[in-house]
């Protein structure tokens, strides 16, 4: 995997294990909303921090496509390792390392679902999804939950040339995270790690008609995110989690 050759960006050392896992994310948004400390603290399990920027939590919604999801050194399966995802995400800590915690992750691939619930301890649904690329370079995104009909429309463009977020920045903070934290159901708190190059960012346009996949954790999000990116294609590499 080419993205293993270029560490120099990481916070911290790529681990010395081999990756278990490879993908690519592509078509992938950002959109981004503040929001209280102590509301995202209250939704967190025993063990982890919620982590703020200049005193503010944060939530986001990424739509985004996964192509060539597999173990490392097996070769991708037609129509099990391409899919659409979508992830709500917020930003924590544990022992001073930073990383991201998912509510929840929709996806329309059931064997993706299974895999990451079972080895991953992750909140996988299964959705309605499907991501739309149109002849002038934007990209319709649909996601429809099977279980609550949790739900995401809208439209989103890249814009102006790719760059790196700036260090410091609160783009840098909310991009370039290097780890998850996921909990099992009998309460144990997990650690996976990840590894990319620094995301290749671009200004998105957008257009959101439906949000309301934060509504079952008390998030509000139906109004105008207050930051948003673009990244056209990343390779990821990621391991297994283990108990922290």
């Amino acid at each position: 995997m080419d993205c293993l050759n270029h560490t120099s960006h990481r916070p911290w050392p790529l681990v010395d294990s081999r990756p278990s896992w490879k993908q690519y994310w592509l078509d992938l948004a950002f959109f981004h909303w503040p929001v209280r400390k102590a509301q995202i603290q209250a939704t967190l399990p025993d063990g982890l921090e919620v982590d703020t920027y200049d005193g503010d939590a944060w939530i986001s919604v990424v739509p985004f496509r996964m192509e060539g999801v597999m173990m490392r050194g097996l070769p991708s399966i037609p129509g099990v390792s391409n899919f659409p995802e979508l992830n709500l995400r917020t930003y924590v800590k544990r022992d001073d390392k930073p990383g991201v915690w998912f509510y929840s992750l929709d996806a329309d691939q059931s064997l993706a679902v299974w895999a990451a619930r079972k080895f991953f301890h992750l909140p996988y649904f299964k959705a309605n999804m499907s991501s739309v690329a149109n002849a002038d370079g934007s990209i319709h995104y649909r996601s429809s939950r099977e279980c609550s009909g949790a739900s995401f429309d809208g439209v989103y463009q890249p814009v102006g040339e790719t760059c790196k977020a700036e260090r410091g920045s609160l783009e840098e903070w909310l991009c370039e995270r290097y780890c998850l934290y996921a909990c099992s159901k009998s309460g144990k708190l997990y650690r996976g790690e990840v590894h990319h190059r620094q995301w290749p960012l671009q200004k998105v346009q957008y257009q959101i008609d439906k949000n309301g996949i934060g509504e079952a954790f008390g998030f509000d999000l139906s109004g105008a995110p207050y930051c948003a990116q673009f990244a056209k294609k990343l390779e990821v590499a990621v391991w297994g989690v283990e108990l922290c």
